[in-house]
Protein backbone atom coordinates (compact mmCIF):
# COMPACT_ATOMS: atom_id res chain seq x y z
CA UNK A 1 0.00 0.00 0.00
CA UNK A 2 2.96 2.43 0.24
CA UNK A 3 3.66 2.19 -3.22
CA UNK A 4 0.40 2.78 -4.12
CA UNK A 5 0.03 5.45 -1.91
CA UNK A 6 2.97 6.93 -2.42
CA UNK A 7 3.04 7.27 -6.54
CA UNK A 8 -0.71 8.26 -6.05
CA UNK A 9 -0.02 10.69 -3.54
CA UNK A 10 3.00 12.19 -5.53
CA UNK A 11 2.19 11.77 -9.34
CA UNK A 12 0.48 15.17 -9.90
CA UNK A 13 2.89 17.09 -8.44
CA UNK A 14 5.74 15.09 -10.47
CA UNK A 15 3.74 15.33 -13.46
CA UNK A 16 3.59 19.66 -13.03
CA UNK A 17 7.52 20.07 -11.79
CA UNK A 18 9.10 17.45 -14.00
CA UNK A 19 7.08 16.92 -16.56
CA UNK A 20 5.87 20.80 -17.02
CA UNK A 21 1.81 19.15 -16.92
CA UNK A 22 -0.54 21.57 -17.03
CA UNK A 23 -2.39 21.69 -13.70
CA UNK A 24 -5.40 19.71 -15.38
CA UNK A 25 -3.19 17.41 -17.33
CA UNK A 26 -1.81 17.00 -13.84
CA UNK A 27 -4.56 15.98 -12.24
CA UNK A 28 -5.92 13.62 -15.34
CA UNK A 29 -2.74 11.56 -14.84
CA UNK A 30 -3.43 11.13 -11.17
CA UNK A 31 -7.13 10.09 -11.51
CA UNK A 32 -5.94 7.73 -14.59
CA UNK A 33 -3.29 6.42 -11.79
CA UNK A 34 -6.57 5.59 -8.67
CA UNK A 35 -8.98 4.69 -11.92
CA UNK A 36 -6.40 1.81 -13.32
CA UNK A 37 -5.65 0.57 -9.76
CA UNK A 38 -9.82 0.30 -9.83
CA UNK A 39 -9.68 -1.08 -12.82
CA UNK A 40 -7.23 -3.61 -11.96
CA UNK A 41 -8.58 -4.90 -8.90
CA UNK A 42 -11.79 -5.76 -10.62
CA UNK A 43 -10.76 -7.05 -13.54
CA UNK A 44 -7.69 -8.73 -12.68
CA UNK A 45 -8.94 -10.60 -9.60
CA UNK A 46 -10.59 -12.79 -11.64
CA UNK A 47 -7.65 -13.96 -13.84
CA UNK A 48 -5.21 -13.91 -10.43
CA UNK A 49 -8.01 -16.44 -8.94
CA UNK A 50 -8.29 -18.55 -12.04
CA UNK A 51 -4.36 -18.69 -12.91
CA UNK A 52 -3.16 -18.71 -9.25
CA UNK A 53 -1.89 -15.67 -6.84
CA UNK A 54 1.98 -16.99 -6.98
CA UNK A 55 2.37 -16.82 -11.07
CA UNK A 56 -0.14 -13.81 -11.63
CA UNK A 57 0.87 -11.01 -8.91
CA UNK A 58 4.77 -12.22 -10.36
CA UNK A 59 3.62 -11.24 -13.51
CA UNK A 60 2.20 -8.37 -12.21
CA UNK A 61 4.98 -7.01 -10.68
CA UNK A 62 6.68 -7.86 -13.59
CA UNK A 63 4.96 -5.73 -15.93
CA UNK A 64 4.93 -2.72 -12.89
CA UNK A 65 8.54 -2.46 -12.79
CA UNK A 66 8.80 -2.27 -16.57
CA UNK A 67 5.94 0.29 -16.80
CA UNK A 68 8.06 2.53 -13.91
CA UNK A 69 11.45 2.36 -16.02
CA UNK A 70 8.88 3.83 -18.59
CA UNK A 71 7.50 6.09 -16.36
CA UNK A 72 10.92 7.35 -15.49
CA UNK A 73 13.18 7.04 -18.29
CA UNK A 74 10.55 8.43 -21.26
CA UNK A 75 10.46 12.33 -20.32
CA UNK A 76 7.23 12.85 -22.29
CA UNK A 77 4.03 13.48 -20.42
CA UNK A 78 1.67 11.62 -22.49
CA UNK A 79 3.70 8.79 -21.87
CA UNK A 80 4.33 9.01 -18.41
CA UNK A 81 0.42 9.61 -18.54
CA UNK A 82 -0.18 6.24 -20.35
CA UNK A 83 2.35 4.59 -17.89
CA UNK A 84 1.23 5.56 -14.67
CA UNK A 85 -2.32 4.50 -15.38
CA UNK A 86 -1.55 1.22 -16.25
CA UNK A 87 1.00 1.06 -13.23
CA UNK A 88 -2.53 1.78 -11.05
CA UNK A 89 -4.11 -1.07 -12.90
CA UNK A 90 -1.34 -3.79 -12.23
CA UNK A 91 -0.51 -2.63 -9.01
CA UNK A 92 -4.42 -2.95 -8.41
CA UNK A 93 -4.58 -6.82 -7.30
CA UNK A 94 -0.99 -6.97 -5.42
CA UNK A 95 -2.54 -6.39 -1.82
CA UNK A 96 -5.58 -8.46 -2.29
CA UNK A 97 -3.42 -11.11 -3.73
CA UNK A 98 -1.20 -10.93 -0.41
CA UNK A 99 -4.03 -11.16 1.26
CA UNK A 100 -5.11 -13.92 -0.54
CA UNK A 101 -1.67 -16.17 -0.42
CA UNK A 102 -1.57 -15.04 3.94
CA UNK A 103 -4.96 -16.36 3.72
CA UNK A 104 -3.30 -19.88 2.11
CA UNK A 105 -0.35 -19.58 3.76
CA UNK A 106 -1.59 -19.43 7.43
CA UNK A 107 -3.42 -22.26 9.50
CA UNK A 108 -7.33 -21.23 9.26
CA UNK A 109 -7.59 -20.25 13.65
CA UNK A 110 -5.01 -17.43 13.04
CA UNK A 111 -6.54 -15.82 9.52
CA UNK A 112 -8.43 -13.45 11.72
CA UNK A 113 -5.95 -11.73 13.89
CA UNK A 114 -3.14 -12.38 10.39
CA UNK A 115 -5.40 -10.44 8.31
CA UNK A 116 -5.91 -7.79 10.78
CA UNK A 117 -2.41 -7.46 11.05
CA UNK A 118 -1.48 -7.67 7.18
CA UNK A 119 -4.29 -4.64 7.07
CA UNK A 120 -2.57 -2.48 9.48
CA UNK A 121 1.04 -3.36 8.65
CA UNK A 122 -0.17 -1.84 4.53
CA UNK A 123 -2.17 1.43 6.15
CA UNK A 124 1.19 1.90 7.94
CA UNK A 125 2.77 1.36 4.82
CA UNK A 126 0.10 3.78 3.25
CA UNK A 127 1.32 6.44 5.53
CA UNK A 128 4.94 6.09 5.86
CA UNK A 129 6.23 6.14 2.40
CA UNK A 130 4.08 8.88 1.15
CA UNK A 131 5.55 10.61 3.92
CA UNK A 132 9.16 9.52 3.50
CA UNK A 133 8.94 10.37 -0.54
CA UNK A 134 7.96 13.87 0.46
CA UNK A 135 10.19 14.33 3.12
CA UNK A 136 13.10 13.15 0.51
CA UNK A 137 11.37 15.32 -2.12
CA UNK A 138 11.50 18.22 -0.17
CA UNK A 139 15.71 18.31 0.36
CA UNK A 140 16.22 16.11 -3.25
CA UNK A 141 13.46 17.78 -5.64
CA UNK A 142 10.38 15.60 -6.33
CA UNK A 143 12.00 13.82 -9.46
CA UNK A 144 13.09 10.86 -6.31
CA UNK A 145 9.91 9.68 -6.74
CA UNK A 146 10.79 7.07 -9.82
CA UNK A 147 13.96 5.40 -8.00
CA UNK A 148 11.82 5.21 -4.51
CA UNK A 149 9.13 3.65 -6.44
CA UNK A 150 11.22 1.67 -8.61
CA UNK A 151 13.30 0.19 -5.56
CA UNK A 152 9.62 -0.56 -3.34
CA UNK A 153 8.67 -2.35 -6.47
CA UNK A 154 11.70 -4.08 -6.37
CA UNK A 155 11.54 -4.76 -2.89
CA UNK A 156 8.25 -5.93 -2.50
CA UNK A 157 8.87 -8.85 -5.63
CA UNK A 158 11.87 -10.24 -3.63
CA UNK A 159 9.37 -10.39 -0.99
CA UNK A 160 6.59 -12.01 -3.01
CA UNK A 161 9.17 -14.87 -4.29
CA UNK A 162 10.68 -15.62 -1.10
CA UNK A 163 7.32 -17.14 0.02
CA UNK A 164 6.50 -20.68 -0.20
CA UNK A 165 4.88 -22.70 -3.04
CA UNK A 166 1.59 -23.71 -2.19
CA UNK A 167 0.41 -26.92 -2.85
CA UNK A 168 -2.95 -27.60 -4.28
CA UNK A 169 -5.02 -29.35 -2.29
CA UNK A 170 -6.73 -32.88 -3.71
Amino acid sequence: MGIEVGLGGWVVTFMLRVRHASPYNAGISGTGFWAGMAAGRASLGFVTERYGERLCVSIYLAICIALQLIFWLVPQFVVSAVAVAFLGFFLGPMFPGGVMMTAKLLPKHIHVSALGFAMALGGTGGTIFPFAIGAIAAKKGVSVLQPIILALIAVVAMIWLSFPRIRKRE
